[in-house]
């Protein structure tokens, strides 16, 4: 069973080095790919305000947090909930600092000890997409992901949101996976089908014309670019040119 949870977070500000906290945490359960709707959603009681710049994006303010549990009062929920699985974050380096400074305020281990690894989404679509924009807004706009609801940056909708982005942005990898299904017996009352005998036919064979050569192509770079370079047609090339 592969088991990932997509992760977001909303913090009162930049930098947990300057005293920030986090005030939100959205969590989206996927097991093999698919959503199993025991997703975590918990708010807590900072002890500061945010900063105005955090509060025009998130609009969670110190009144609606005053009567939430402090991050340390959750911290086992959060880790057994957390353990184990594999980490889908997008730009993982800011929701993994913040993280990973309120297990240290809390005197508990960092989250790599908890977690199976983490895959970071921007870095996968600055790879796929690169020179675009990858913000988690123009990945929605791009792959048909309805983000119309997002006025206002929340955890558990942003963690959603990019486990849709997520699941079409790998939806290719599972496209060139072959698996051979067992033979299934055929129901009861089912048409029949008769078996037939193809060697007989002369099949005519159509040549592809220039301009689909070219659009062949170019989803064989895309894809290509997605695989960082190792598609079955690349590892052939090089060993017939090294032959």
């Amino acid at each position: 069973m592969s088991r990932q949870i997509v992760l977001d977070t909303e913090t009162t500000g930049l930098s947990p080095i300057d005293g920030d906290r986090l005030i939100e945490l959205g969590c989206v359960e996927l097991v093999n790919r698919k959503l199993t709707g025991n997703n975590l959603h918990l708010y807590f009681n900072a002890g500061r305000d945010s900063h105005p710049d955090a509060l025009r994006v998130h609009g969670i303010t110190t009144e609606f947090l005053a009567d939430k549990p402090r991050f340390e009062e959750k911290i086992e929920e959060i880790w057994e909930y957390l353990q184990g699985a594999e980490l889908i974050i997008h730009n993982a380096p800011f929701d993994l600092g913040f993280l990973n400074n309120e297990f240290k305020l809390a005197k508990r281990p960092p989250l790599k000890q908890c977690v199976g690894g983490v895959i970071d989404t921007l870095v996968m679509a600055k790879e796929m997409y690169p020179g675009k924009r990858n913000s988690l807004d123009s990945l929605c706009d791009r792959l048909g992901v309805d983000n119309s609801n997002r006025t206002l940056h929340g955890a558990l909708l942003d963690a959603e949101l990019l486990a849709d982005v997520y699941i079409n942005l790998t939806r290719g990898q599972d496209a060139l996976l072959m698996t051979e299904e067992p033979a299934q017996t055929q129901a009861a009352g089912a048409m029949a089908v008769a078996a037939v005998d193809l060697s007989s036919f002369k099949l005519p064979v159509l040549q592809a014309n220039a301009q689909e050569l070219e659009l062949h192509l170019n989803v064989l770079t895309q894809m290509d670019k997605s695989s960082g370079g190792k598609t079955a047609w690349r590892v052939f090339e090089a060993g017939v040119e090294a032959s």
